[in-house]
């Protein structure tokens, strides 16, 4: 027995179509394929069925389950059981076409990438074949419309895929009417536009693809006051100019035509003259440039390159990175992704999530899924505006990809979790200054600072010369060992050829030199940190700032009882709240160290309350 669910929803027997009486059968079926081999509760079932639920809803689901479970009977390898929550449908994997085709979609990118391109072709072909419309056509039920626009997604983008081959393989003219069809139903898909402009060219119709571009260009303008993407505005370039690449070598005996290759340049993006390079769709590169000085962080690199290779193979794996303000974060991140882009060569994304930035808010998940799915090829107005579905999008194009994620600056969870892949040999590196205890099965790395050798590596690489021969101990050590305050202070000296390294340490020395000393014009650490602070409850400000003023490095509770007048379960709930903010250390049970550093901006703060400010007297 089939289900067939790509297009209109269909049982069939040996072939023969087995008849479903009523829409609402229909719509039961397809709640439990989305669930097929899991238990549906029946309220879930009542709450997709019906947006105003009538009394007789359970009694109408219990009839529908009767009649399903009838058509079914009699069929092998699918079955319709009664749990204690409501039903389960248990169907094999390969009986439902949705499955066959992610399967054959999965298959054929793993053949192309080990460069049997005639049989990624055959399986692309037969995996779009098992199309027969739109996604379960004709079910309205909110769950199942988030699916299908995933699966329609994933459609188009196997398509494209199919396209982008066939002309490699030789095909020209024979594409022609084809994609021209389907560009007419899809205009604002690039992959397409250009599919068909080089067809065209590769035809002798040069004038015709050219107008083909215009044609994309001008609606693009009018409907969203957009420019064509990137690769298919070279593509027009190099049209225009009868570029070499465009051109098909002759075949050898026995293989296909191929594309001649050509050096893509890494700054520009046009042809250049050297080793030859292959692009492929879904190979951009979209992570930021990899610091040209990082420095250190040994031991955390080798952490992250055990804890990936240690998971489970052809899964996702998500890492979290957390830390403090300007502890380095996103240098770290960056770097390892740049590591592992060999391992991940259908796509490297980078999203800026804005959790802490001073001049605007966060970026809602839509608005990140957004930028993603722009970033992938997705046309602008085929985004819905929901997070349900543009998530269900964004998973389904990454299905069977081997792709890296680096979600950089997050705010929290929510944020966070609907930009996670759902299936494919995918990572995912996510930073962020408060710890996502409720990302689920991710692994965590909390970094500090850094270790004092790799402090003073860093220090003399950004330096230079302005501190050759100049012991550095005490001045790495007023910096924390903190990166971005390192970077500053470096920065600083090299820039001052008058300046020596006492010239800078004196500068540090003080509570106040360390606020001022640690400010650029277009940097200030006190401001980087500040930005954790102000994500802090009015009470949790008060006892940062009481517990900073005071001289000592490390706080139990009953100190900090004395100090701020709290009871000691107030305390410890506002420890917790710290440390998980990164805005303190735990050196050991029940004892708080807020890093000098921290001392120093929340003396930037506003004075605490009268009472405040008279027990931190009493205390002192």
């Amino acid at each position: 027995m089939d289900f067939l669910v790509l297009g209109p929803v269909e049982v069939r027997e040996s072939g023969v179509p087995v008849r479903l009486r009523g829409m609402r059968r229909r719509r039961l079926l397809a709640l439990l394929l989305l669930n097929a081999r899991y238990a549906v509760s029946m309220d879930a079932l009542v709450d997709e069925l019906w947006q105003d639920p009538p009394a007789s809803a359970r009694h109408q689901v219990h009839n529908a389950i009767r009649d399903l479970r009838a058509a079914l009977a009699g069929s092998e390898g699918a079955g319709l059981i009664t749990v204690d929550v409501g039903y389960r449908l248990d169907v094999a994997a390969d009986a439902v076409d949705a499955h066959r085709f992610t399967d054959g979609v999965r298959a054929a990118r793993a053949a192309r990438r080990e460069g049997r391109d005639a049989e990624a072709t055959r399986l692309l072909q037969a995996a779009v074949d098992l199309w027969r419309g739109d996604a379960f056509a004709g079910i309205d039920c909110p769950a199942v419309t988030a699916v299908a626009a995933g699966l329609d997604e994933q459609r188009l983008t196997a398509i494209e895929e199919l396209m982008d081959l066939r002309l490699a393989s030789g095909e020209t003219g024979s594409l022609v009417a084809e994609l021209f069809a389907l560009a007419a139903r899809h205009p604002l898909r690039d992959a397409l536009r250009g599919s068909l402009m080089l067809a065209l060219y590769r035809s002798g119709r040069q004038a015709d693809a050219l107008a083909v571009y215009d044609e994309g260009r001008r609606l693009l303008a009018d409907e969203l006051g957009l420019e064509p993407g990137p690769r298919l505005r070279r593509l027009h370039a190099e049209i225009l100019a009868d570029a070499p690449r465009l051109q098909l070598q002759a075949p050898a005996a026995g293989r296909p035509a191929t594309l001649r290759p050509t050096t893509v340049h890494p700054a520009t993006g046009h042809p250049a003259t050297g080793r030859p390079a292959t692009v492929r769709p879904g190979q951009e590169n979209y992570l930021p440039r990899d610091l040209p000085d990082f420095t250190g962080r040994a031991t955390e690199l080798a952490l992250l390159e055990r804890a990936v290779d240690g998971q489970s193979a052809g899964s996702p794996r998500t890492v979290v990175i957390d830390g403090m303000g300007g502890i380095g974060k996103t240098a770290l991140a960056v770097h390892f992704a740049h590591r592992r882009t060999t391992g991940h060569p259908d796509g490297q994304f980078y999203v800026d999530l804005h959790g802490f930035s001073p001049a605007r808010a966060p970026l809602t998940p839509e608005e990140a899924l957004g930028v993603l799915l722009r970033s992938d090829g997705a046309a602008p107005d085929g985004l819905p505006d929901g997070l349900a579905e543009r998530s269900a999008i964004w998973r389904s194009r990454l299905a069977g990809r081997r792709a890296l994620l680096v979600l950089d600056n997050a705010a929290d969870a929510a944020q966070v979790d609907p930009l996670l892949p759902g299936t494919g040999d995918t990572l995912a590196l996510i930073t962020v200054r408060r710890k996502l205890t409720a990302t689920d099965g991710a692994l965590s790395l909390p970094l500090g600072a850094l270790a004092p050798a790799e402090a003073e590596a860093l220090f003399r690489r950004i330096a230079g010369d302005a501190c050759a021969g100049s012991s550095l101990d005490r001045t790495v050590a007023l910096c924390g060992h903190h990166p971005l305050a390192l970077r500053i202070a470096a920065t600083r000296l090299r820039d001052r050829p008058s300046w020596t390294v006492p010239d800078v340490t004196a500068r540090l020395g003080t509570s106040a030199g360390r606020t001022a000393f640690l400010r650029t014009a277009d940097r200030d650490l006190m401001s980087v940190l500040a930005l954790s602070y102000g994500q802090l409850s009015d009470e949790a400000k008060e006892f940062t700032r009481t517990l900073a003023l005071l001289p000592a490095a490390v706080h139990d509770i009953a100190q900090a009882c004395a100090a701020t007048g709290l009871a000691p379960s107030a305390v410890e709930c506002l420890f917790d709240t710290l440390l998980d903010h990164n805005l303190a250390d735990e050196p050991s049970p029940a004892h708080l160290a807020i890093p000098p550093l921290l001392r120093d901006c929340a003396h930037t703060f506003p004075l605490p309350s009268p009472e405040a400010a008279r027990l931190l007297t009493a205390a002192a």
